[in-house]
């Protein structure tokens, strides 16, 4: 058995002793609950494309609604995975704005006499922040169309905004409403549903990407699993992910992951490969495992095939890792290890954070064992928690 497969065959009183009782099982069920996701999607799919008409998705291009994608923490890595799927099949305006810069800066972002439609992306629904922007723009914006998408069928997101006008909420499958701190298949799941709402049009051509995706998922949990165990035993202090494009969002979330799942014992950072060089590349070392989410695109894969050579010359980086779908030939030039995404046809970018990001995850979970940490609980000394707590929020 793969070093995943193992935790997850462990008895149930060592899992709750140990903390691995849901971590490690959300992390493994992700690629069978996308297509969970899907039919969901599916069965609101007329309701959703009703509401995104009436949110003025189907006007002409210079009168459609700029849509934000809203979220905290890795709720808002969500919506920046999604920013370039959504903007160019959906053909206007998409940001990832983070709730919590919508909070103390709503007016800022908001330009008078536009149309918007805000997405908001909730593991919970219970985050104060969340909950607070979300109610403060239907008091004070009552023209905003709001579709909230939340994995907690009875968070207050959902909860206080049922029936209310503008306003559609969706609840995910209480499996991927995620118990562990961290969170996994929450995030990928959100990120599938998104991926849906892109494709709303073309359902058909979405199944066979998902495919692709469940495909893949598949085979790479266990040559991921097998990896990221490896590596965590060995002698890396930090850990930096880089990303292009949509994979910037997924190596961001990957670097969140490792770094709450150790505590901040392990320390991560998250870079594209172009803005690196821009300062960041200061904080690489000989203890650095350094891992890249390498682009599809031959122009993006270009500059960060020229990134991974100059780490290696320059011997900025203790081991280099490289996740790929189409494994070049000269790319075991430029890194220790290759670890392939096999899918039976290419995948965009846009489409590859809920896979990629599975690497992320696992080194996490094996970080923090490494550490001593229990991983559906790693923070002894509370300084983070499941949900975020103690935000007092002004009336």
């Amino acid at each position: 058995m793969n070093p995943l497969s193992q935790l997850l065959a462990l008895r149930e009183e060592e899992k709750l002793a140990r903390g691995l009782l849901h971590t490690p099982a959300e992390i493994a069920q992700q690629p069978a609950t996308w297509q969970t996701t899907f039919e969901l999607f599916q069965e609101h799919r007329t309701e959703i494309s009703d509401f995104l008409r009436a949110a003025g998705l189907q006007q002409p291009l210079a009168a459609r609604p700029t849509v934000f994608l809203l979220g905290a923490g890795t709720s808002d890595y969500i919506g920046r995975s999604l920013t370039q799927l959504l903007r160019r099949l959906w053909q206007c305006e998409v940001l990832a704005v983070p709730s919590t810069d919508l909070l103390t800066n709503l007016e800022d972002w908001l330009v008078s006499g536009r149309q918007y439609l805000w997405v908001s992306f909730s593991r919970s629904g219970e985050s104060p922040e969340g909950v607070a922007v979300l109610q403060r723009a239907l008091e004070t914006h009552p023209d905003i169309h709001h579709l909230i998408v939340c994995c907690n069928a009875q968070g207050r997101m959902l909860r206080e905004t049922a029936g209310r006008k503008r306003v559609l909420g969706v609840p995910l499958m209480d499996a991927v409403h995620d118990r562990g701190l961290a969170m996994t298949s929450s995030f990928s799941n959100m990120v599938v549903f998104g991926q849906c709402l892109a494709n709303i049009g073309n359902p058909g051509a979405f199944q066979y990407v998902l495919d692709q995706l469940i495909e893949a998922g598949k085979s790479f949990l266990e040559t991921a699993a097998e990896s990221a165990a490896e590596l965590a035993a060995g002698p890396f202090k930090k850990v930096c992910f880089v990303g292009s494009g949509p994979l910037k969002a997924a190596a961001k979330e990957s670097a969140l992951k490792v770094l709450e799942l150790t505590s901040g014992k392990t320390q991560t950072m998250s870079e594209s490969a172009l803005g690196l060089r821009h300062g960041p590349m200061a904080a690489l070392d000989d203890e650095t495992l350094f891992v890249c989410y390498l682009s599809g695109e031959q122009t993006v894969q270009t500059y960060e095939i020229m990134l991974l050579e100059e780490i290696g010359k320059k011997r900025l980086a203790k081991e280099r890792v490289v996740v790929c779908q189409n494994e070049s030939p000269d790319i075991h030039a430029y890194a220790e290890r290759i670890l392939k995404l096999t899918t039976s046809g290419k995948l965009r970018d846009d489409y590859r954070p809920p896979l990629d990001v599975i690497f992320g995850q696992l080194l996490g979970l094996f970080f923090s064992i490494r550490w001593n940490l229990k991983p559906d609980a790693p923070s002894p000394n509370g300084a983070i928690s499941r949900v975020v707590q103690n935000v007092l929020i002004p009336s």
